[in-house]
């Protein structure tokens, strides 16, 4: 095998790696903010209400809810990568395991704890996610597809969205308080720390383009 082949090789591997864990730990950062009970993400309340109405686990309910919005990229005509199908039940399958391990944290100190906690590693897991450049997640793809198909803006698109979410996450009794607000304020700075952090260095000549765009182009969030 050559030198370059080797050096690709070693190039997908590095960005496999940083799918498949900032994936996981997507799923793991979400289950962390459910056990500190201060308040979830936007599409956590909306998976967290479904929850509570339908009996389904939250990563089953996370799951049913990102194939379902990958339904609607069909209508804008938008492309999944490797990293989008995997979206779909890495991070539903990752939350389920990691609220089965860790228990409801019990007075304020260890629930702030735990909202920091999952927060911060939110953020580490999105710069992992979005820098390995295997295609968005379906939320981002939604929202990414309306930009371009009416015209509005990335941010009046995912504001939107986001506001729809949440109340209706928040009608079917999914939680919303201080970490939704900290959550809201944070993920920006978070995520482009750790998209620097996690970069991955152009592939060598000859490899293969398994899928387009640039992690700046991304939406913060899987």
């Amino acid at each position: 095998m050559s030198t370059s082949a080797g050096l690709r090789g070693i190039h997908l591997t590095r960005r496999l790696l940083q799918l498949a864990s900032g994936l996981a730990l997507y799923g793991a950062s979400a289950a962390l903010l459910v056990r500190g009970g201060l308040g979830l993400e936007p599409w956590g309340v909306l998976h967290q209400g479904l929850s509570e109405r339908s009996g389904l686990s939250m990563g089953v309910v996370s799951i049913i809810v990102g194939a379902t919005v990958l339904l609607l990229w069909i209508p804008l005509r938008q492309r999944p990568g490797l990293g989008t199908v995997s979206n779909v039940f890495v991070v539903g399958l990752a939350m389920d395991a990691t609220l089965a391990l860790v228990p409801d944290a019990h007075g304020l100190p260890a629930r702030i704890t735990l909202m920091v906690a999952g927060i911060v590693l939110n953020g580490v897991a999105t710069g992992l996610y979005i820098a390995a450049r295997f295609g968005p997640g379906p939320r981002d793809g939604l929202m990414t597809g309306l930009n371009r198909v009416t015209g509005r803006s990335i941010r009046l698109v995912r504001t939107s969205i986001e506001i729809a979410v949440v109340a209706t996450g928040f009608a079917l009794g999914g939680s919303v308080g201080i970490g939704t607000v900290a959550y809201a304020l944070a993920i920006g700075p978070l995520a482009q720390l750790f998209l620097r952090v996690f970069a991955v260095p152009p592939a060598p000549a000859g490899s293969p383009v398994v899928a387009a765009g640039s992690p700046e182009q991304a939406i913060l969030r899987p």
